[in-house]
This record gives structure tokens, sequence and C-alpha cells, in this order.
């Protein structure tokens, strides 16, 4: 998805976060952030870590972390 992103949008910079490019499904065009799917990143840490660290993990260093103005969005799609 990623790759689709930047040759759609050339011109643009990204704010990706590392490791978790499996998890992109969009970007919001208002702000040219891009999107993640919240279970898909759980998913990912859910590879190294058992569920619950998976989510407190997320939750307080992933999608907790305020990196600028360009910070991405997360899609709240675990329900």
């Amino acid at each position: 998805m990623i790759d689709k992103i930047v040759e759609a949008y050339p011109d643009e910079t990204f704010l990706k976060a590392d490791g978790f490019d499996d998890a992109i499904i969009g970007v919001d065009e208002a702000t040219m952030r891009l999107v993640y799917s919240e279970s898909k990143c759980i998913d990912i840490l859910n590879e190294d870590m058992d569920l619950e660290e998976a989510i407190e993990h997320f939750e307080f260093n992933v999608k907790g972390a305020y990196v600028g103005e360009k910070t991405p969005i997360w899609c709240a799609d675990i329900f």
C-alpha cells in the first residue's frame, strides 16, 4: 500500500510508523497523513509478544506518540 501511496502523491512527504508498513490502509487527503489499521498494528506486534502486551504497547508507545503535524492517523477497526 505504501508504494501505491507514494506513487500517487510523489510530491508529498509521509511520516511512517516503523515496522507497520503492512498496516497502512490509506491516506487522509485533507492532511496528507497515512492511515493505519489498529488491528493490523496489534497483529504485527502480537507476532513478538502476547496479545495483552501487544495492545498495551500499541496504545502507549505507538498510538500515544505525537511526532508532529504528520503524525499518522490510527483507524479504530478492532471492534
